[in-house]
């Protein structure tokens, strides 16, 4: 500040030269902080979702968001935007400004399978996003009513084959992952099943535990604790391998049809645009919550395995799984316009 006082001092001399003052005052100031723009995050960030609350995304978002904040320091809150197999949330995130304050958390399985069964896309996770970080995986579970007379999953099929056309299966909504599970399901086993959507899980686990519905591929976090209240029962889980959390439950692979798997990824993400910058700033933050010791254990306790993978690498496992659902939905002749 000395030496701006003495060239000032000097200016004033020079009429002429005064518009030079004002540039210099200008520049001393930015550089100075006087006008510079406060560093990313100085406000709330709004965590979008396609899901409604109390489903596994939801339980997902709420604890990633609070530590998110708690690194950040500023709050994450979370917005649920559920409908149209996903696209009403993804939707809405895409249009929001690429300045950081909005993300969208993805269920990225669930956006493949949307991107294919709809013909019209209202938003794209590719297209229309940048990745921030890999963040989960969240396994979905074979679950029927405690009513259901049958133990594993070619009990199951027995049954339903003995009475075509009689059952159906509930879902958290048409072109969810949990629908293709079950189309998948039925399509190699050979069933006559009918299909109820819902918005959810939280609507769809009533009629389930009344029996209702026959049967559904939920998540962990939603159906398990109706399967420790004995009201439901879990034959298998849809991953690639079993769950650390349910060791003894088979996979739909191990329990007699070869080749289904549904590993279903969770990411971050952010519309198009957003700068660089904010984007490393959001990874960072991503990776050093998903570090914390307490929310690992909290989340692995509910069937969620946390995992983070860096941008490049997920934009990587987002393309894969476009194309593997891309070709299950064709197979499985999925439309829902």
């Amino acid at each position: 500040m000395f030496g701006l006082i003495r060239i000032q001092d000097f200016v004033l001399r020079l009429p002429s030269a005064r518009p030079i003052l004002s540039v210099l005052l200008l520049s001393a100031a930015t550089l100075t902080g006087g006008w510079a723009h406060a560093a990313y995050p100085e406000r709330s960030i709004s965590l979008v979702l396609s899901f409604p609350p109390a489903g596994a995304s939801d339980i997902l978002a709420r604890a990633i968001g609070q530590k998110l904040g708690e690194v950040l320091g500023q709050t994450v809150v979370v917005e649920n935007k559920p409908g149209a197999g996903g696209y009403i949330g993804m939707a809405y995130a895409s249009k929001a400004a690429p300045d950081g304050y909005t993300i969208y958390l993805s269920a990225t399985t669930n956006a493949a399978i949307a991107a294919a069964a709809y013909s019209t896309h209202s938003a794209n996770l590719i297209k229309d996003f940048v990745p921030v970080a890999g963040v989960a995986t969240v396994p979905h579970m074979l679950v029927v009513p405690a009513s259901l007379p049958v133990q594993n999953v070619t009990q199951l099929i027995s049954y339903f084959k003995a009475s075509p056309g009689k059952y159906n299966f509930a879902s958290q909504g048409a072109g969810t992952l949990s629908h293709l599970e079950s189309e998948v399901f039925k399509n190699i086993a050979g069933l006559d099943l009918v299909h109820v959507p819902y918005k959810g899980s939280s609507q769809a686990l009533p009629d389930l535990l009344a029996g209702t519905s026959s049967m559904m591929f939920d998540s962990i976090p939603a159906s398990l604790p109706h399967v420790k209240s004995g009201r439901l029962k879990v034959l298998a889980v849809a991953s690639s391998k079993r769950v650390g959390l349910l060791p003894n439950v088979p996979t739909v692979d191990e329990s007699g049809l070869k080749g289904f798997e549904a590993n279903n990824y969770f990411g971050l993400a952010a519309p198009k645009n957003t700068p660089a910058s904010v984007l490393a700033v959001l990874s960072k933050a991503v990776q050093s919550a998903l570090n914390s010791a307490e929310l690992r254990q909290r989340m692995q306790d509910q069937g969620v395995e946390l995992k983070f993978i860096p941008a490049d690498e997920f934009a990587a496992v987002t393309e894969q799984e476009f194309r593997i659902w891309g070709k299950v939905v064709e197979t499985a002749k999925v439309k829902l316009d």
